[in-house]
């Protein structure tokens, strides 16, 4: 009979059950896709610093983790110095330029040769190398969100660049121009924002660390093998505060909407609950059916969360190709319990206020 009790409340009024189920389900929804997006981000960000050969970064002092906003104040001459170093095989210096203008991005501003030393080279999918001042190359997530190819031209910095190869993604930035092309533009002559130093071999690492701390002591010195774990909403402060507000916001809509729709059913199923009370049910029973009809209406409400996310994660992904979001399985069954605790909070104050009506007003209530 308590099965029956709650299955028609659900189903009495479809429309209501189903505000609540999609209330759930976008909380779900807001927890899964915000989190993976800046997860996603900086893992990817992460796996593209790592994916440029270099053993160390030598960046300014104070430099933040993104490496895109940390300007250009080195000289760089400091490159030369590195060089000398025991076991330095190479250095690549790199000029770095946020830019908005039509989009979030950093360009690279690189030494071509002496970046190939340290990287490789790139993997060309169509066109050639940097020959020229104003050539450009992009990776090809870059070509597919702008819809370039080799032959267009790019106004970037009120400065038109030759499109000239589309490389494999993976390598630092997805933009690269001529570093002395890019150091004119900003007003950077013989300046560098960071420094990509590779080692002997890897092993070499910690040394070379050691002497680059002896040679430029105030400057930030980090393995490249330790960026990806220093890439986490925890050593960002400002976006861990943003993370915990959207969680906060996305579980304050779904406890009201499931306040407001269990509360309205306590209104509706009045004379029931009487009925109920007159056959002996005690106030236990009737908040466990009141809060098992809530978590039955949350399950069906993370369902369509969990589907509602990976929707939302393609949509964003074929309107803007260069973003990363990663959905996890951690972080689903995270947004999954914020979701039932919310609900179930939610709930209680209905399910207490319907234990507590007295039997005989119940069944007289019209």
């Amino acid at each position: 009979m308590m099965n029956q009790f709650v299955l028609s409340n659900l189903f009495h009024r479809p429309i209501r059950t189903l505000i609540g189920v999609i209330a759930v389900g976008v909380e779900v929804m807001l927890v899964v896709v915000i989190v993976g997006l800046t997860s996603g981000m900086l893992q990817e960000t992460a796996k593209r610093i790592e994916g440029i050969g270099a053993d160390i970064l030598v960046q300014p002092p104070s430099a933040q983790i993104f490496i895109g906003m940390t300007g250009s104040p080195m000289p760089a001459k400091i490159g030369g110095r590195l060089e000398e170093l025991k076991y330095v095989q190479s250095v690549a210096p790199a000029l770095l330029q946020f830019n908005t203008s039509g989009g979030v991005e950093t360009i690279w501003g690189i030494d071509r040769d002496k970046f190939h030393q340290v990287s490789g080279g790139f993997v060309f999918l169509q066109g050639r190398d940097l020959e020229a001042a104003d050539d450009m190359l992009i990776d090809d997530w870059q070509a597919k969100a702008k819809k370039l190819k080799v032959g267009d031209t790019l106004k970037l910095l009120n400065h038109d660049w030759n499109i000239v190869g589309v490389v494999e993604h993976g390598k630092a930035g997805r933009i690269f121009v001529d570093i002395g092309t890019l150091q004119d533009l900003v007003g950077a002559r013989d300046k560098a924002s960071i420094f990509l130093v590779k080692c002997t071999r890897p092993e070499h690492t910690d040394d070379v660390m050691g002497e680059i701390k002896q040679l430029l002591p105030n400057y930030t010195i980090r393995p490249v093998k330790e960026y990806m774990t220093l890439m986490t909403s925890t050593n960002i402060p400002a976006l861990e505060t943003f993370i915990h507000s959207m969680i906060a916001l996305a579980v304050s809509v779904g406890l009201l909407v499931i306040f407001l729709t269990m509360y309205t059913t306590v209104l509706e199923r009045t004379r029931d609950i009487g009925v109920l009370k007159s056959l002996g049910a005690s106030k236990l029973l009737i908040v466990r059916a009141l809060l098992t009809e809530t978590a039955l209406l949350c399950f069906l409400g993370v369902a369509a969360g969990i589907g509602l996310s990976y929707l939302v994660r393609a949509g964003f992904l074929a309107l803007f190709p260069t973003l990363s979001i990663l959905i996890t399985p951690g972080w689903v069954l995270r947004a999954a319990l914020i979701a039932l605790t919310g609900a179930l909070v939610g709930a209680s104050y209905p399910a207490w206020l319907a234990s507590r009506k007295d039997a005989v007003h119940a069944l007289s209530y019209d």
